[in-house]
């Protein structure tokens, strides 16, 4: 038996693949035609290779909430997700807009705080923020970025607007999960590639190198770049394995890193200590430093802040970036865009209640079971209430803990997500999905041609954290 798209029901969702009228979209007509020409059980096959590949290549994630972390094989589907290159054009302006004025935004907090003073952004959301780090006020980071990598999420809404949900600017994940999935498409469609003139991604590792390269406070034409992880039990391990060894630098941990007495950055190597030029960090903030932030830790390195701060190494994302990494703060990024750099938004916000103010406060009580009420510094999907699949006990809490600390609390619509088609028990069935791309920022701006597209593999589900049981597909910009 062969796929019959006639017969794929997305109701009134906006799918990616097939428009309402049951034929392939423009950009996805040649997937669709292929895959209409194979048998459920051949389709099946080839998922079954999908999952021995990610098994054999070792690609795996952690999950914490099942009470002990627990190493699981990347949950992939092979129907990849399709976007146009005319429709891409825009996304990847709208991003890079996006990102020049969140860094123009962190400049401003840790320096003169015009935005506040012009009465744009509201000092009370600054004084209660969760990652605003004084310890680094006045600092001023190579070629003024604070945020040299970001992961913007998307989410398509059922009239096929893109939307950004939430911007990740302390740690983004996602990037190398990408990158994989390309290689284990190519692997199982192999002749579709050959047809059809899909953009690439392996690209990512060479661009991520120059940028942090360009932030190299030495001249020297090869700079010491590193990697610095939390180290084999952190749930991204794999992601900070692979980029160091796609990048050709080291992957250190703090222990492997020491200050020396004139603030400058060493490694320690089987012929002695050399010196650091850049550190992609992958420890949060307060674990960065025991001597300025958390004096427990054991992840950091100290003295780092201070060798940062002097300018003998660079750091990215920049200690204090998650100012901006706030889903408070992100309800003003449209006003960002227009104060710091005079420009429309090319890709808006969903639109956000800010329980903070005391009539958005009103709404969002009074209709808890339409809405999506997020606090404002988790990640991951968790702390979440999703109206719409919420209990009366779940709503009734949430109302106290807003009335409680409102600053900490966000509501949104609950928006119909789009969906694409997705191998489920053998069948393709629709499945809700968003999309992570990578931004990079340095001396000039980079955005990855797609990114990490994630999909609810539960029937309904609108989370698709892989925290939460969701799975991810290859995304495709094509001409």
């Amino acid at each position: 038996m062969r796929i019959k798209w006639k017969e794929y029901k997305a109701n009134e969702f906006y799918d990616e693949l097939i428009g309402s009228t049951g034929r392939p979209r423009k950009a996805a007509h040649l997937i669709c035609k292929y895959l209409s020409s194979l048998r459920e059980n051949e389709l099946q096959d080839r998922n079954n290779a999908a999952e021995l590949a990610m098994h054999v290549m070792g690609i795996t994630f952690t999950v914490y909430s099942e009470g002990t972390g627990i190493d699981r094989t990347w949950p992939f589907d092979i129907i990849p997700r399709v976007i146009s290159a005319h429709e891409w054009k825009r996304i990847e302006a709208g991003l890079k807009q996006r990102v020049k004025a969140l860094n123009c935004f962190i400049d401003d907090i840790y320096h003169d705080q015009n935005i506040i003073k012009d009465n744009i952004f509201p000092k009370e959301v600054l004084a209660d923020s969760a990652n605003f780090r004084k310890q680094c006020v006045g600092i001023d980071p190579p070629l003024g970025v604070w945020a040299h990598i970001c992961g913007s999420d998307l989410v398509r809404d059922s009239d096929g607007t893109m939307y950004v949900l939430e911007d990740n600017l302390r740690v983004p994940s996602g990037v190398s999960y990408m990158m994989e999935n390309r290689m284990v498409i190519k692997r199982i469609f192999p002749e579709l590639f050959e047809d059809y003139n899909i953009q690439p991604v392996d690209d990512y590792p060479s661009q991520l190198f120059d940028m942090l390269a360009s932030m190299s406070p030495r001249p020297a034409d090869y700079p010491t770049i590193v990697v610095l992880t939390p180290g084999i039990y952190n749930s991204a391990y794999f992601e900070h394995s692979y980029l160091a060894q796609q990048m050709g630098v080291e992957l250190v941990e703090g222990s492997d890193l020491v200050v020396s007495e004139d603030d400058c950055v060493y490694m320690r190597t089987i012929e002695g200590l050399k010196q650091v030029d850049v550190i992609y960090r992958r420890v949060d903030d307060l674990f960065l430093d025991p001597e300025v932030f958390e004096p427990e830790s054991a992840l950091g390195v100290p003295g780092i802040m201070r060798a940062w701060s002097k300018g003998t190494v660079a750091i990215a994302n920049a200690p204090g970036a998650g100012v901006a990494d706030d889903k408070v703060v992100y309800a003003f990024v449209p006003k960002m865009i227009d104060y710091y750099l005079g420009e429309k938004v090319i890709l808006p916000n969903v639109p956000t209640y800010l329980c903070m103010d005391e009539q958005d406060r009103q709404y969002v009580l009074e209709n808890l079971d339409k809405l999506v009420v997020k606090p404002a510094n988790e990640s991951g999907g968790y702390g979440m209430l999703i109206g719409p699949n919420s209990t009366k006990k779940e709503q009734e809490q949430f109302a106290a803990l807003i009335k409680k600390k409102p600053r900490n609390y966000i509501a949104q619509p609950t928006l119909s997500l789009s969906t694409a088609p997705t191998l489920c028990d053998g069948k393709l069935e629709p499945r809700h999905l968003d999309l992570r791309p990578f931004i990079l920022s340095g001396e000039s701006s980079y955005v990855t041609r797609g990114g990490l597209t994630r999909v609810a593999l539960k029937k309904g589900s609108l989370v698709v954290n892989s925290s939460q049981g969701g799975g991810s597909k290859d995304t495709w910009i094509v001409e």
